[in-house]
């Protein structure tokens, strides 16, 4: 099954292009949109936090779809990234009607994430009316702004869309893997399972065999000349890592796609759907609304995706999980902030991370003398610059070809 063009949609000046506003038809259940950002910094500018630009209505499915961007993010503590939504337009008539989906935003050059083997693998979500589904913290602006995604002042998004359950098209359904549906399933009813693992007071039952399948260092551990001959009643103990850890990657073992952590950029609720013509009432009421205990409330729980997603790394890199590890690479590149490059540099230099470390020198170099100095008044500084002094040299010379 291969994914269908849906059609492009240019963003000039802070608008949609006109030249681009006639619908592309198409009843295809997996396909995709593009979203072309022109004037990326004039639209910036122009455009405040809690306000979007929506693209041209699209076909996929047989309903009826479009993006929403925020560029200065969709809520006041996403501010410092860019927000990216679906958007299921309905008729009156079908506003009642569940539909399942799966979808992906993705730059154009991200070959990996425009196969529909990858978008299986994303999380089916429900969508009904007008009800938006996607990430508040998309990417971090200054992170994009450093980035080749942006060329020329322009950027342009692939938004993928895999119906999964419609009421007209059931014949297609058994076109769609559900093979991590399956083996989810396996997972959570412990149905067949014959090991044990206890992980910080946690007990959790798995296959031998797919942990075989999915990691050369199960394989080895479990078929290897150095098998451990764990007794079924036995568990085998997991040292130095927190139980959430291990369950996302027992997750990702199952399903080959990165479980949220609770309270999510992702949007589940349906209460955080945005009703059409209530989006400026709801933007300016929020804004008005948070006080310093709430963005307190947003550092913390950005602070707790940032470690998980730290420990994630650290497990996936300790079972040889390679698309793991690059995934947790790219969420962990997209969140980098004064208060926690120095800890995610340490660890990209640790994990030997090229691409993690790169963003992390890139994100200082472009920071003012003020910030610079509140990067290294940071817990993670010192540890840095003492365990590995060469990213202390490296990082002098970056600093020096500013002044070029």
């Amino acid at each position: 099954m291969s994914s269908t063009f849906a059609g492009v949609s240019v963003l000039a000046g802070g608008e949609l292009c006109p030249s681009t506003e006639s619908p592309v038809v198409t009843s295809t259940d997996c396909g995709y949109h593009l979203l072309v950002v022109q004037d990326y910094s004039l639209t910036k500018r122009a455009i405040p936090t809690g306000m979007s630009i929506c693209s041209r209505p699209f076909m996929v499915g047989r309903h009826e779809w479009c993006i929403e961007y925020y560029p200065n993010g969709q809520k006041k503590s996403c501010a410092d990234f860019i927000s990216l939504y679906v958007n299921l337009l309905n008729d009156d008539d079908d506003a009642k009607e569940r539909v399942k989906a799966k979808f992906e935003f993705s730059f154009i050059d991200e070959a990996e994430k425009h196969k529909p083997m990858y978008i299986s693998g994303t999380e089916t979500l429900s969508f009904r009316g007008e009800c938006l589904r996607g990430y508040g913290k998309f990417m971090r602006k200054d992170v994009l702004e450093q980035s080749a995604n942006l060329m020329d002042d322009c950027f342009t998004v692939r938004c993928d869309i895999m119906v999964c359950d419609t009421q007209d098209a059931g014949r297609n359904k058994v076109l769609l893997s559900e093979i991590d549906q399956h083996l989810n399933n396996l997972l959570q009813t412990k149905v067949g399972a014959d090991v044990t693992f206890e992980v910080s007071g946690e007990m959790f039952a798995a296959h031998r065999c797919v942990l075989a399948a999915r990691s050369k260092v199960f394989m080895a551990q479990f078929f290897g000349p150095m098998k451990e001959g764990t007794a079924a009643s036995s568990a085998i103990q997991i040292k130095d890592m927190e139980a959430k850890v291990f369950k996302a990657l027992l997750s990702f073992i199952y399903t080959d796609s990165l479980p949220l952590l609770e309270d999510d950029d992702m949007e589940e609720d349906e209460g955080e759907a945005v009703e059409e013509g209530q989006e400026e009432e709801a933007a300016e009421d929020e804004m008005a609304e948070v006080a310093e205990q709430g963005e307190g409330e947003d550092a913390a729980e950005d602070e707790t995706e940032l470690q998980w997603l730290q420990d994630l790394l650290v497990a996936a890199d300790r079972y040889d999980l390679q698309r793991l590890r690059f995934i947790c690479e790219k969420r962990l590149s997209e969140r980098i902030g004064v208060t926690s490059v120095a800890s995610t540099l340490t660890l990209a230099e640790q994990l030997h991370c090229r691409g993690l470390k790169e963003a992390c020198l890139k994100f200082i170099q472009v920071q003012s003398p003020l910030c610079l100095q509140k990067v290294m008044a940071t817990d993670g500084w010192e540890p840095l610059i003492m365990t590995y002094p060469s990213v202390l040299n490296e990082l002098i010379a970056k600093l020096a070809s500013n002044q070029k």
